[in-house]
């Protein structure tokens, strides 16, 4: 199935065909850009989740002086690989198959569409290969496994999020027919990988890549999310936006958060872009809470998030078991969040806890 150039959508500040009724949400000012550039969360009681020097150092006194942080990895045969149920070369009309290859990078084939998300497939998240956090378990969906991917979206610029050797190996392979989506200001930064042409978004933005003529197009709308972007201590703080993603084919939508804290645009977010039949939300990275707090969500926090988004369809926790990124143990995002749904009192039947490799398949018709 061939895929047409794609196009930015009219009416860039809103979502446009992807609401029922377009004009019940006004649309508001860009209050998270900065007036010299650069962006910030516009939320009064958010607190900078970007912690400076003094909050790090103090987080690591407090390693040294509890001796025993961060947690220690799992056993190895904690975390296995599950067999993936991949459509190839696409999954059928109307249907949606969800693959978490690890951490927040999920292999999205909705209506015939082929997207992925965050996608790393490098051994560390690091700006080298030689030092930094090392996965726990090998990709769930290995490289020569990929089908053909149509589109990929970048929720902001941090290492276990935006990996330069996976990104260069996603060009080489698929060329100029792959299409790039990602926050504002990042242009550069694909350019100096030899991608021309990334589409960036700004919150609420929507675009579309158009299909066969009897085909849906693939819609994508960029989200606002509560978090940070930096990759070197030499960069300028905040020149790269971050965001969550609405993909949507046909009927079938899922929300893919990003990376974020809890933030009070997820109602908005519902009735602009709702209703969905997955959620991909983050629950790990959390500990200290102290300090991850406005840039991470525990597990409690995701479930409250996925009840403000609607608390219809799947739940698929994603950003945890991959890399030991902060102090809480890696297996406990999932044991956490498993006692949370069940004080939420939500049906067990939505929460699809993935093993790695693992495929949600939601056919035609599915909530």
């Amino acid at each position: 199935m061939s895929r047409a150039r794609g196009e930015r959508g009219a009416g860039a500040r809103h979502a446009g065909s992807l609401l029922p009724d377009p004009d019940r949400i006004p649309v508001t000012a860009p209050t998270h850009h900065l007036s010299g550039g650069g962006f910030r969360n516009p939320w009064p009681q958010a607190s900078d989740p970007e912690r400076g020097p003094s909050a790090f150092f103090q987080w690591q006194l407090e390693r040294l002086r509890d001796g025993d942080r961060p947690a220690p990895p799992p056993p190895a045969d904690a975390l296995p690989l599950a067999a993936s149920e991949v459509a190839y070369p696409r999954s059928a009309a109307g249907e949606l198959r969800v693959t978490w290859v690890g951490h927040s990078t999920l292999l999205v084939q909705i209506d015939g569409w082929n997207v992925l998300t965050d996608p790393v497939w490098s051994e560390r998240a690091s700006p080298v290969q030689w030092l930094g956090p090392r996965r726990l378990v090998p990709p769930g969906l290995a490289w020569e496994a990929l089908p053909d991917i149509d589109a990929v979206v970048i929720s902001h610029d941090h290492y276990d999020h935006l990996d330069r050797d996976t990104v260069r190996r996603l060009h080489a392979r698929f060329g100029p027919r792959l299409h790039w989506f990602a926050p504002l200001g990042f242009t550069a930064w694909f350019a100096d990988q030899g991608i021309p042409g990334v589409r960036e978004l700004d919150w609420w933005e929507l675009a579309r890549v158009n299909g066969p003529p009897d085909g849906a197009p693939l819609q994508l709308v960029a989200t606002p999310a509560q978090h940070w972007s930096r990759r070197s201590p030499l960069e300028r703080r905040r020149d790269r936006l971050w965001c969550g993603w609405v993909i949507q084919a046909g009927d079938t939508r899922l929300f893919f958060a990003g990376d974020t804290g809890f933030f009070p645009e997820f109602p908005e977010i519902a009735a602009r872009c709702g209703p969905f039949q997955a959620v991909a939300l983050p629950i790990g990275a959390y500990a200290p809470r102290w300090f991850m707090q406005p840039a991470h969500m525990d597990p409690y926090e995701a479930v409250r998030a996925y009840t403000e988004l609607g608390a219809a369809g799947r739940f698929l926790p994603i950003h945890w078991g991959t890399f030991r990124l902060t102090d809480e143990p890696v297996l406990e995002p999932p044991r956490i969040l498993r006692q949370a749904w069940t004080e939420a009192a939500l049906p067990q039947a939505h929460l699809a806890v993935l093993r790695h490799g693992e495929t949600a398949v939601l056919p035609p018709g599915s909530e």
